[in-house]
């Protein structure tokens, strides 16, 4: 079997993988029901879903013919870096410091991922999703996040 673009099929595997992944792991929690889902559900139900749509993109890359088998590029490797590093920030800085400064700090340093970084719509963009965040996740949702910074009383 020949594949007939490289970068799909590169890239629906990588979902598959990823997905099949996500959904085994998941069965390390108590899945619940319907009614009360358990720590499983979502992810379980994501995995599945992810690996269903690499697996539609790995059979489009094996049977529709593209332009000259539609090469892998090189590995945009600052993107790779910066978002990676933003997420570890995330996990480190939100117990520490809650939501309302993690998310502005995380969100500015995303943005310099791309070509073109602008301070003015990054400090824009990191106001408009952190009230948007805690619209959705502490007052919609009333999930127990730090919003705060933890002042420690000695």
């Amino acid at each position: 079997m020949k594949i007939k673009s490289q970068r799909d099929f590169w890239s629906g595997f990588l979902f598959v993988a990823t997905g099949l992944a996500f959904a085994w792991g998941s069965t390390e929690y108590s899945f619940g029901s319907s009614a009360r889902p358990g720590p499983a559900y979502f992810p379980f139900g994501l995995g599945v879903l992810l690996a269903l749509l690499g697996g539609l993109v790995l059979f489009k890359a094996l049977t529709i013919e593209s332009a000259d088998g539609d090469p892998v590029g090189t590995i945009a490797w600052r993107p790779l870096i910066v978002i990676s590093a933003a997420i570890c920030l995330f996990g480190l800085m939100l117990p520490r410091l809650g939501l309302v400064l993690t998310l502005p700090a995380v969100i500015v340093l995303s943005t310099l991922a791309g070509e073109e970084f602008k301070l003015k719509e990054a400090l824009l963009n990191s106001a408009v999703l952190t009230l948007m965040s805690w619209l959705i996740f502490i007052w919609g949702l009333r999930l127990v996040i730090p919003v705060w910074p933890e002042i420690s009383g000695g």
